[in-house]
């Protein structure tokens, strides 16, 4: 079964009005008539513009009263698509704004009959705030990124009572919940219809640009953010871990020289030193919590001792500040690396770069089985202006992964080069 989306409203005119022109991809999207509509495109695609303005052609509905939500996984997501319906409003439909508070996202318009179209933001992170009256429409952002228990026991209920129809956007994240309602879109189901593009298929993008990036990142990165393809794993920062660890801690040997990495302990946090040869191949690796300061600056000084006075790598960051200093009084070969969220994603992409080519080798799952959980449970995501944000997933840690990124950039040809701070 399939519901006409407007009635008397000529939506085209009404974008026209606005200042808005789709591109073929958005056009497929606003002239869908389905009850579920499934979109699953690269960054920058248009997604999220899309989404604002067939929330406004919803709002300016001739009906007695409507209401819609703009649901994400936070709400800084949810208040993209929210701030981009406000941001509209005020340039062409001010006079028909009856209610705007900004702090609890609720926007009030007299829609094109003389009702009243309510529209509001709402998180995700807080499930509760999810229960409540029926919905005309819902609009959903980052999808892959929500848990399904959200879509199941929170959203779809508010749709049934009103007949309301629903448009999820995401780039893909593996494949999930949400890659099932898309390729339920590809089926016979009438109610479901679904797109994926990359992000090239946005006409108002620089395709060279978009090359570029791929020269920057690895290869499944590209695939998901910019291809938007649904890959298995694909929320995974490092590809072919367990390809690379086929190797075995080893003793110090005269004529070589050692490279580490130290990721100190914050809190509740591990600190772990990882060593390794000019070869890349970690040949030691010492991970410890919950034990005095000075007694862990002579455990790992005896271990880079043991090595050749192997060169480390410090995390210098608030409270290793004073610890680097102490390594250092104590007569420690190290130089710092101050962790900033920039300086972090140096560390991160460097190391995703050499996991991809297979660069390195790491102790077997066996030896060193919290570096290869952590590697692998390391999960990635693309901010709205392009930049990659990464980290482990509630609950893990990701001292392993830091302490080897620090090895490794301790050995590229560029070690002598800190990324800078500001």
């Amino acid at each position: 079964m399939t519901v006409a989306i407007t009635k008397t409203l000529n939506k085209r005119a009404l974008f026209r009005d606005l200042g808005y022109a789709p591109h073929p991809g958005q056009a497929e999207i606003h002239n869908s008539q389905a009850l579920r509509r499934v979109v699953a495109c690269g960054v920058r695609w248009g997604k999220s513009l899309c989404a604002a303005m067939e929330a406004l052609a919803a709002a300016m509905e001739p009906k007695p009263r409507s209401i819609g939500w703009v649901c994400g996984p936070t709400y800084d997501l949810c208040d993209k698509i929210f701030r981009e319906i406000v941001v509209v409003v005020a340039q062409h439909l001010r006079h028909r704004i009856v209610s705007l508070k900004d702090n609890e996202k609720r926007l009030i318009l007299r829609n094109m009959g003389g009702g009243l179209s309510e529209i509001r933001g709402k998180s995700a992170d807080n499930p509760v705030s999810l229960l409540g009256e029926g919905l005309d429409w819902l609009i959903v952002d980052e999808c892959a990124r929500l848990k399904p228990t959200i879509w199941q026991g929170f959203l779809t209920q508010r749709l049934i009572d009103r007949k309301g129809w629903a448009l999820l956007i995401s780039t893909p994240k593996g494949k999930g919940w949400f890659f099932d309602l898309f390729r339920r879109g590809q089926g016979n189901d009438p109610d479901y219809s679904s797109w994926n593009s990359p992000s090239w298929q946005n006409p108002f993008l620089d395709r060279e640009m978009i090359e570029q990036e791929r020269t920057r990142l690895p290869e499944r990165v590209f695939k998901q953010e910019f291809g938007g393809e649904f890959l298995e794993g694909s929320g995974q920062v490092f590809r072919n871990v367990r390809e690379c660890a086929t190797g075995e801690f080893q003793e110090a040997k005269l004529d070589e020289f050692y490279f580490g990495g130290l990721d100190l302990a914050k809190v509740e946090d591990y600190t772990v030193l990882t060593i390794m040869n000019r070869n890349r191949e970690v040949v030691f690796l010492d991970r410890f919590h919950r034990i005095d300061w000075q007694l862990q600056i002579h455990r790992i000084k005896a271990a880079m001792d043991r090595y050749h006075t192997a060169a480390v790598l410090v995390d210098s960051t608030g409270a290793g500040e004073p610890v680097f200093e102490s390594m250092q009084y104590a007569g420690c070969c190290v130089r710092p690396y101050p962790l900033t969220q920039k300086t972090k994603a140096a560390l991160v992409d460097n190391l995703a770069l050499l996991f991809e080519q297979k660069l390195l080798t790491l102790p077997r799952f066996e030896h060193c089985p919290d570096l290869i959980d952590e590697l692998e449970a390391f999960e990635f995501s693309i901010s709205e202006n392009g930049n990659i944000k990464s980290g482990a997933p509630s609950g893990i840690h990701d001292d392993t992964v830091i302490s080897l990124g620090l090895a490794v950039w301790n050995l590229s040809p560029t070690r002598c080069i800190i990324p800078s701070v500001r």
